[in-house]
């Protein structure tokens, strides 16, 4: 028995989608290299949000059995919505991925986690053999770190460890990511605080500094990952 209820059905996107005709080509694109069978790593933000409409769109018209595997809860409920069969990574392996990003550099080295998924997103391309980063060309940029910080998830009680340690690798602003929809600081899926950082200069190694740091769940910087940049 289904559930008799619009909550999911008439849920919107958080937030305007700027760019959406180049957005929905770059979405066809993702749709256009789903196939009977796959097991999809699903990434967050509105680019791949789109996607999910033409995939759902080509598996009615196909008839296709696919599954997917989300990074969040948004995504999750985007995927219910649209009818796309979800797993999970205790159930599967993603045979590819797609995803967006907030900055890629010319080395196709990217900060991700805007939209504090980054922990999950990390733990699905980490595991899938093929991974697409979808996104627009105001993501594009010579050296990471020109638009955004470097968000890092934290355990809550590590918050003042994580701060100290982090000074310590040449910290140029540090912030704890506030809220919109509640008071406080914002609250990851896993429980977690986010903090905003902005560093002096960002290195190949910095990504292992800040995860070897007591606290630290996982960090928005994806240095040297097998990936392949599609730019709407």
């Amino acid at each position: 028995m289904n559930w008799q209820s619009n909550l999911i059905k008439n849920l919107p996107w958080s937030d305007t989608i700027i760019n959406k005709e180049g957005k929905q080509k770059v979405a066809e694109k993702i749709a256009e290299k789903v196939k009977d069978g796959d097991i999809l790593g699903v990434g967050s933000g509105s680019t791949v949000y789109m996607a999910l409409f033409a995939i759902a769109k080509k598996i009615k018209a196909e008839r296709l059995n696919i599954k997917a595997i989300p990074t969040s809860v948004e995504i999750a409920m985007a995927c219910s919505n649209l009818g796309i069969p979800l797993t999970t990574l205790l159930d599967n392996r993603p045979d590819w991925l797609f995803d967006g990003a907030d900055e890629v550099d010319p080395d196709h080295n990217l900060i991700k986690g805007r939209g504090g998924a980054m922990f999950k997103e990390k733990l699905l391309i980490s595991s899938s053999p093929l991974n697409y980063i979808i996104i627009d060309d105001t993501k594009l940029v010579n050296k990471l770190g020109t638009n955004f910080p470097v968000p890092i998830e934290i355990f809550p009680e590590a918050l003042l460890h994580v701060e100290e340690e982090l000074s310590k690798l040449g910290v140029e602003g540090l912030l704890l990511r506030p809220a919109k929809g509640k008071d406080g600081p914002v609250i990851t899926e896993s429980g977690n605080l986010i903090l905003d950082v902005r560093f002096n200069q960002i290195t190949d190694g910095l990504e292992l500094r800040i995860k070897s740091i007591t606290g630290v769940i996982e960090s928005g910087l994806f240095i040297n990952y097998n990936v392949e940049v599609l730019v709407a």
